[in-house]
C-alpha cells in the first residue's frame, strides 16, 4: 500500500513522505490516526505544501542543531502538575508542557511533535526525554516533576 505521510513516524519517514508499507499496518494504524493518507496521482499538491511547511519548521544544518542541543541539555527543566500524596500525578505530564517548560525556562522554541517521551510521565521525581533536533542530532532533556 503506497502512503502519503501528514507527520514523522519513528522508523517510517516524516511528513510528506510516500512510504510504501504493509495493507494491514497502513489501513488499521496509519490512516485511522492520522499519520497518513492514501496516496494518489492528485495527491502531489498536498506532497509539495507539506514538504514547504516542514522545510520551514526544519533546523537548517547539523551546527545550529548541536548548538540547540548544549542549550537543553545544560540543566534539567523543572514542571509543577498536581499530583496526590504518594506522589502520583492527577494525569500526565505531554510533549506540549515538555515544550512550554522548555521555553518558559529560557530554552530555544521547541516543536512539541520532535519531542519522544518513552513512558508517560505520571510520577513526581526526575525524568529524562529526547527531543530530535535533527535526522542526526537528538537531545536527551531532563525533567523535573515537583507537586504543585
Amino acid at each position: 500500500m503506497k502512503l502519503i505521510l501528514k507527520q514523522e513516524v519513528s522508523g517510517l519517514g516524516s511528513a510528506g513522505d510516500v512510504v510504501e508499507v504493509r495493507d494491514g499496518y497502513g489501513r488499521n494504524y496509519l490512516i485511522p490516526r492520522g499519520y497518513a493518507m492514501a496516496w494518489t496521482k492528485g495527491a502531489q499538491k498536498q506532497i509539495d505544501a507539506i514538504q514547504r511547511a516542514r522545510e520551514s519548521r526544519e533546523i537548517a544544518d547539523r551546527d545550529t542543531a548541536r548548538a540547540m542541543k548544549e542549550r537543553l541539555e545544560a540543566g534539567p527543566i523543572q514542571l509543577k502538575a498536581k499530583a496526590g500524596e504518594s506522589g502520583r500525578l492527577f494525569g500526565s505530564i505531554t510533549p506540549a508542557d515538555i515544550a512550554s517548560a522548555v521555553v518558559d525556562a529560557g530554552g530555544p522554541q521547541v516543536d512539541k511533535r520532535r519531542i519522544e517521551v518513552g513512558t508517560p510521565i505520571k510520577s513526581v521525581g526526575e525524568h529524562t526525554v529526547t527531543v530530535r533536533l535533527h535526522e542526526d542530532v537528538s537531545a536527551k532533556i531532563k525533567i523535573n516533576v515537583a507537586a504543585a
